[in-house]
């Protein structure tokens, strides 16, 4: 468990990512994709943080933000890093660099991230050439710990990315952010593109390997029965927007946003009875570049008032440590499991 009082390792205010893009008929309109818009998370060192959401929900987005994989449009990421606070949000040139060796990436796809023209030494030891931590003997020496610490045999460091399955490739993916003793990983999706019974392996190590080094992580998923195995808290994330935020087990049995009790509702239930009554939002998530008045969720809702299609809900505080977006928070009731 992670202490809540003490400061945060990371704190994430006001981001927003937007990207523009041409509209029209001749493609001469400008508009912007409201990607991330005014999101706010604070993450406590040890900790891991589930960020959930549908399919454009933004958490991906958020997430190459933290790592400065894209350079926000506007707000500020803040990392403390040996008592000092970093401003990440502003680093470029060797500051940059530099920062990368503390906050690594998991991407989510295993086949695609891995250079299909370079061994397993080769790719888990390029970070450490990358950021002159290692070479030669030594650097070896370094990967062959981490790769046999995932999972994987010393014979394999000469071979090549075909010759492995789904799960090995991303035990590769994973040594290679672990290699350069990373503060922080952001793990993108990293099981949504194995088989279920890979997946519990998977997971497994990422918790085994946060336990030996003292990692933080930002687990981002579209699988709340995911989430809900490996975060201490889930953010909650629709339409570029963070509408719910608290403790797993508080915010999986008593959701407080109507799209949290959606999320909720997906999650295979052990009944064949109940997975017969599961809510179903309905319509589509909302077009980032012209999104509704008022509450983002407001076209999917069914607890909607006029004052949801009017006025803009702001993330607020609900409780001990609940933060929620939503006008009707303290009246409803909604269904967790």
């Amino acid at each position: 468990m992670t202490n809540q009082t003490q400061l945060p390792l990371l704190e994430v205010q006001e981001l927003r990512k937007w990207f523009q893009m041409s509209k029209g008929l001749l493609q001469r309109q400008a508009v912007f994709v409201k990607a991330v818009d005014d999101v706010s998370i604070h993450v406590q060192a040890g900790e891991t943080l589930g960020i959930v959401g549908e399919s454009g929900s933004g958490k991906t987005t958020l997430g190459r933000c933290i790592s400065r994989l894209y350079q926000p449009t506007s707000g500020q990421i803040t990392m403390r890093v040996n008592g000092e606070v970093l401003d990440v949000s502003a680093l470029s040139g060797k500051e940059l660099s530099a920062f990368r060796k503390r906050a690594q990436m998991i991407f989510q796809d295993p086949y695609s991230s891995l250079n299909p023209r370079m061994t397993v030494l080769e790719t888990v030891g390029e970070p450490l050439l990358v950021n002159h931590l290692a070479k030669g003997k030594e650097l070896e020496e370094r990967v062959t710990e981490i790769v046999v610490q995932v999972g994987l045999r010393v014979e394999h460091l000469r071979r090549y990315p075909h010759s492995f399955s789904g799960g090995q490739r991303q035990r590769i993916g994973i040594a290679r952010a672990m290699v350069v003793n990373p503060q922080l990983v952001v793990a993108d999706e990293p099981v949504s593109a194995l088989d279920v019974s890979i997946q519990a392996q998977i997971l497994n190590l990422l918790q085994d390997l946060q336990e030996r080094y003292d990692l933080t992580y930002l687990f981002i998923s579209h699988a709340m029965n995911v989430v809900r195995y490996v975060s201490d808290r889930i953010a909650v994330m629709y339409a570029g927007k963070l509408v719910e935020l608290g403790p797993t087990q508080e915010l999986l049995s008593n959701p407080k946003h109507p799209y949290s009790e959606a999320l909720l509702a997906s999650v295979p239930k052990p009944s064949q009875r109940k997975r017969g009554m599961r809510l179903v939002s309905p319509g589509e998530p909302p077009d980032l570049t012209n999104l509704p008045t008022g509450c983002v969720f407001v076209p999917r809702c069914k607890y909607a008032v006029d004052q949801c299609t009017e006025q803009f809900p702001e993330l607020r505080k609900i409780g001990t440590n609940a933060y929620v977006s939503c006008h009707l928070a303290e009246s409803l009731a909604l269904q967790g499991i």
